[in-house]
């Protein structure tokens, strides 16, 4: 008999907000990737896009090693810079184990980094059963 995966939804990212209203936002994806459902973001300081928020500085993504929002949709951005919807201030409440990092942050103390990073700017990373 054959195994079923359900990807990851929403509701399994996202345990409580607001007002959508005012904590999402549609923002740029840089191009070159494909992006989960919760992934870590930070903003490129030159261009205003985003990308998966690396450990440290990377050249020419300056500013994106700052964690500030969290992809609330899967976004193939392979080919193309595309926009997607993130959660970008709080109040939010987001389980912990949805998070998706980039892979430099591979480290429990570089991730809670990015957990506090994201708190500053109100999206909370819980424990969640």
């Amino acid at each position: 008999m054959s195994v079923l995966t359900m990807a990851p939804t929403l509701g399994d990212l996202l345990k409580f907000e607001l007002n959508a209203s005012y904590t999402r936002e549609t923002v740029t994806l840089k191009a070159g990737t494909s992006y989960p459902l919760g992934s870590v973001l930070g903003r490129i300081t030159a261009s205003g896009e985003f990308r998966l928020s690396p450990a440290a500085e990377v050249v020419g993504d300056e500013g994106a090693e700052t964690a500030i929002g969290v992809l609330l949709e899967a976004v193939d951005a392979t080919d193309a810079a595309v926009t997607g919807l993130i959660a970008a201030r709080g109040p939010v409440i987001l389980a912990d184990a949805a998070l998706v990092f980039d892979a430099s942050v591979d480290q429990p103390t570089e991730r809670a980094a990015k957990i506090i990073q994201l708190a500053t700017v109100g999206l909370v990373a819980r424990a969640t059963v």
